[in-house]
């Protein structure tokens, strides 16, 4: 299933969206499943409008139309998935001493991305997708 845009959508395919990702949390071993519902409740106090769906078979979250974040769970990491390919190169600073690629950024199992990382994270998104933001 693709993301849902509430635009359009009917709020029966939204909740079904949030339990998508309740289930793909579900089946992750406790230390992910804590570190990425972290994640998860992040992301929404920074964006409460985003919409949750499932992108690529993994997590993620659309505003007006575009998927802006997203994060996955692997063997041995997690990932936050920024939906593009230029926005962890644009904050390479920030992002010193994390794995990354252009397109994921890796944290370990146990050690939430600090919310002000996140913030910074999604604002290049943003600004990427809809021009400046000033949040």
């Amino acid at each position: 299933m693709g993301c849902l845009d509430t635009h359009g959508a009917d709020l029966e395919n939204v909740a079904v969206s949030k339990q998508e990702i309740d289930q793909y949390l579900g089946t992750l071993d406790e230390h992910k499943r804590a570190t990425l519902t972290q994640l998860r409740d992040t992301i929404f106090a920074i964006f409460p409008d985003a919409e949750q769906c499932i992108s690529y078979g993994m997590p993620a979250f659309k505003l007006r139309g575009k998927t802006i974040a997203g994060f996955a769970a692997f063997k041995s990491h997690l990932s936050y998935l920024p939906h593009s390919g230029s926005v962890i190169g644009e904050l390479a600073k920030e992002t010193e001493g994390y794995t990354k690629t252009k397109g994921s950024l890796h944290f370990p199992v146990d050690e939430p991305l600090p919310k002000k990382l996140v913030k910074q994270l999604l604002n290049a998104r943003m600004a990427e997708a809809f021009g400046p933001y000033l949040g």
